[in-house]
């Protein structure tokens, strides 16, 4: 029975560690694609790997009981890692180190990284707007 409890702190805290990695992985994703190096198939997957991470409509929505919770647990992370694979290994090492000095106190460092989420929410406004208020 202690082995099935170490079992189980020892997955969750793999876990957590991994949650708190997707941190870093985000934004250094971000900046690889800046990079020349990085091949456009993987360009491709990266942007679209962001957008999904930023957009507020999730693939299984999350007021359906448990599935709703599992595109942000499985979906997005298996998107970040299959985005990884494809990013040659040296050129995310890069990126993922300038990505670890690019939050403080848990906020972007450069207030321009803001720049996609506030796009974001704009276009979402945007389409409320034109959708109730000028179209009744």
């Amino acid at each position: 029975m202690q082995s099935t409890s170490n079992s189980i702190k020892e997955h969750t805290l793999d876990l957590l560690e991994r949650a708190l990695q997707l941190k870093t992985d985000i934004p250094a994703i971000f900046l690889s694609l800046k990079s020349s190096e990085t091949p456009w198939y993987a360009k491709l997957l990266a942007g679209l790997t962001l957008i999904y991470a930023l957009s507020p409509i999730d693939l299984i929505p999350d007021f359906i009981p448990v599935l709703g919770y599992l595109d942000d647990l499985i979906v997005l992370p298996a998107l970040i890692a299959l985005t990884i694979h494809f990013i040659p290994r040296d050129i995310f090492e890069h990126y993922r180190q300038e990505a670890q000095g690019m939050w403080q106190d848990g906020k972007p460092k450069k207030w321009y990284f803001a720049i996609p989420f506030v796009l974001v929410w704009l276009f979402i406004l945007w389409l409320i707007v034109k959708r109730f208020l000028l179209h009744p």
